[in-house]
């Protein structure tokens, strides 16, 4: 079940109004939905002038797989309730007036693939684990210039004053493990390439250089080709004979 367009306005604008009812057209048909909104999964509301805060509410839909509320004018924090949505694979709350932090409990939200928090005022730093530390687009962020720490360029005040010499340690360490994983990879790429030269010349390099084992390699292949080729030309006269008598 998709929904879209206008949904209860005052759900955004006062949450304490809230009531489970839903009103939507589908294939030209009008249907209000007064008991089955928790089985919504894709909710899209993007676009719609929509203002106020995001109602803790929708974080009682425990099947949501899409919410997209981008292109509006919502304000106030991300309630850290949003981890409930287990199965939320999208998110996408940019071009709003967000602020505060991106909250902890995302972490949580392991089937994330998509997300945009794009060009709202959220400030901090971005949570990572779990599935967010596998979103390395800094564009997913962008506009939001009180935000730092991976995978965005700006790093966090408290980094060096919180993490003192083992920050610094943690990036020597990190420095060090990316160089020696390019040596080894560059010592992987050369053994390849030697293997693949060595293996060349010992297989042709005896043709080149050897007369009668040339010979006799070129005979070998013709003697292939000729059985390979009666047996193909047996096989398609059986064919076309046993066409012809049928």
């Amino acid at each position: 079940m998709k929904v879209s367009g206008e949904m209860n306005r005052t759900i955004l604008k006062n949450y304490t109004r809230y009531n489970e009812k839903m009103q939507v057209t589908i294939k030209g048909i009008y249907i209000e939905y007064a008991i089955l909104l928790p089985l919504v999964i894709v909710m899209d509301l993007s676009n719609n002038n929509l203002s106020g805060m995001i109602p803790e509410e929708l974080t009682n839909l425990f099947g949501l797989v899409s919410l997209n509320l981008s292109g509006n004018h919502l304000t106030g924090e991300i309630t850290e309730k949003i981890g409930a949505l287990q199965q939320l694979e999208s998110l996408d709350l940019s071009r709003n007036n967000l602020f505060g932090g991106i909250p902890s409990s995302m972490i949580g939200l392991t089937f994330l693939s998509y997300l945009n928090l794009s060009y709202n005022h959220l400030s901090g730093r971005v949570p990572i684990g779990n599935q967010l530390q596998t979103f390395i687009d800094p564009s997913i962020y962008v506009g939001n210039p009180d935000l730092c720490g991976f995978p965005l360029s700006q790093k966090c005040k408290d980094d060096k004053t919180n993490q003192g010499l083992n920050a610094v340690g943690g990036d020597e360490q990190n420095d060090n493990t990316m160089d020696k994983e390019g040596s080894e990879m560059k010592w992987l790429y050369m053994s390849m390439e030697l293997g693949f030269v060595v293996g060349f010349w010992i297989v042709f390099g005896p043709l080149l250089f050897h007369r009668k084992w040339r010979e006799a390699y070129f005979q070998h292949i013709d003697q292939v080709f000729n059985v390979v080729y009666m047996a193909l030309a047996t096989i398609f006269t059986k064919f076309k004979v046993h066409n012809i008598t049928t």
